[in-house]
């Protein structure tokens, strides 16, 4: 059990960021979840109290925009509660299907900035307040498109790339202070994010074609996965990326340009 365990989960209104919420929740910690829309927070947080009633911890939520970095400093001072912070998750980013010679200028390069800005300002303040406190862990959510190409998803697949080869330097410098940083890597999992690819059914075929495990993820499967990141049970785990994808990196990402 997670008893006296503080968390902090940026993107924890929705999809794997509430599943882990609910399974940190469920062991008795204390987590703050984060985000843009202080509405859906609030939804979050109220339908997330019956869990924590349940399982001892406590929900908290506050608004924050995570590619500001002034926004996610009081986030996370805020999640540490003048005590402190022993673990983070970063959940934000995303991209968009488009051919890599068709990218506007500026779209490329912010498209890129949309994924690791994100894990890097949680990472930093994350960081600084466990330096503080003696120890953490702080899990990235990257994802499988790291691992290999993704025809029409270059920006995405380059921000991802950069979000793991991000936590192996971070590992590898953090060590000293007694703070793990990991990443896990989802493959397609039916979260509110994704929900438009599940309405055509030969883009998921395709995709379970290429699955040895043959069935979509869902958000509990990530969240189960940085459960155990941010745990007691891998406190000798560092610099890792976890794909959590049914087997999907084994084969090859399909070929979605007829569909």
């Amino acid at each position: 059990r997670l008893a006296g365990h503080r968390a902090l989960i940026a993107g924890g209104s929705s999809g794997i960021g509430l599943a882990t919420a609910e399974l940190l929740l469920a062991e008795g910690a204390t987590v703050t979840i984060t985000g843009r829309n202080v509405e859906k927070l609030q939804a979050a947080a109220k339908s997330l109290e019956v869990v924590a009633k349940a399982g001892g911890g406590t929900i908290q939520w506050i608004g924050c925009d995570v590619m500001n970095g002034a926004e996610v400093r009081q986030a996370v001072a805020f999640a540490e509660g003048g005590l402190r912070l022993d673990s983070a998750v970063a959940v934000p980013g995303g991209g968009q299907f488009r051919p890599v010679l068709g990218y506007p200028d500026d779209l490329f390069s912010a498209e890129v900035e949309q994924n690791v800005r994100p894990q890097y300002l949680v990472l930093k303040y994350a960081g600084l307040a466990m330096v503080r406190g003696g120890g953490g862990s702080i899990v990235a959510i990257s994802s499988t498109a790291a691992s290999f190409s993704n025809r029409y998803l270059s920006a995405y697949c380059a921000g991802k790339a950069a979000v793991e080869q991000l936590v192996r330097v971070a590992a590898d410098e953090l060590g000293e202070k007694n703070i793990r940083v990991n990443a896990v890597g989802p493959g397609l999992t039916n979260t509110e994010a994704t929900g438009g690819m599940f309405l055509n059914d030969a883009v998921v075929r395709r995709f379970l074609d290429q699955q040895p495990l043959g069935r979509p993820g869902q958000a509990i499967d990530q969240a189960r996965a940085i459960r155990f990141l941010v745990g007691p049970e891998s406190t000798w785990i560092t610099g890792q990326c976890l794909n959590v994808d049914g087997g999907h990196t084994l084969r090859a990402f399909p070929d979605l340009k007829d569909v």
